[in-house]
């Protein structure tokens, strides 16, 4: 399956900012934000895997596989991608490439997945990851799906718990995109960011 990309959605975070629960079950412009993300990488990706910890049967409405971190303790974000790149290995072994995305995050752009592995592939790289605005988004990744060895190491030998951390060890391309006329890497992290998103998912509709 030459080019195949597997979507990692990660929700497996605590949410403390947001009082809890999950961020991604939030409605924004009439849809959960967790059903936008899935709406826009499953045009990209030849699958989908939801890493979230407790009770998977909350997401069972979007018949997705989902995964738990298999590390204690919640460990972050690399131990989602963790997760989901095990599965991914084990169930879909033809697969050689995941991205991995939030799931706090309304406005994903449609041309994620290609412009990633096109940087990556012009550029020589093991990996590469998204910006906007003069920021990075580690979390928002494509990846080989064998660093997963590398990566486990790093989080049970090592201790390793920040995404920098580990990516700096590998050759990467960052991809760069425009914020006007909206970030589509904003993402809610506190109950006054879903009234910023409602304002930017008005506006998104009114430029379709």
């Amino acid at each position: 399956m030459p080019g195949a990309c597997y979507g990692i959605l990660l929700a497996g975070g605590l949410a403390r900012r947001m009082g809890g629960g999950d961020k991604g079950l939030r409605p924004v412009g009439g849809a959960s934000i967790l059903s936008r993300v899935v709406a826009v990488m499953q045009a990209q990706c030849v699958g989908l895997v939801l890493n979230a910890n407790g009770d998977p049967s909350r997401f069972a409405d979007l018949g997705l596989p989902v995964v738990a971190d298999d590390l204690p303790g919640f460990q972050g974000p690399l131990a989602g991608i963790l997760a989901g790149l095990d599965w991914i290995a084990a169930h879909h072994p033809e697969v050689a490439r995941a991205v991995s995305v939030p799931t706090d995050t309304p406005f994903l752009p449609s041309d994620l997945v290609s412009r990633l592995d096109a940087a990556r592939a012009e550029q020589g790289a093991g990996i590469a990851f998204a910006c906007s605005g003069g920021r990075d988004h580690p979390v928002v990744t494509l990846w080989p799906v064998e660093m997963r060895h590398a990566l486990r190491r790093a989080l049970v030998e090592e201790g390793l718990r920040k995404m920098g951390a580990f990516t700096e060890r590998y050759a990467s391309a960052q991809v760069e995109w425009p914020i006007e006329p909206y970030d589509p890497f904003f993402n809610a992290n506190e109950p006054e960011d879903l009234l910023a998103a409602e304002a930017l998912a008005a506006q998104a509709s009114r430029l379709l």
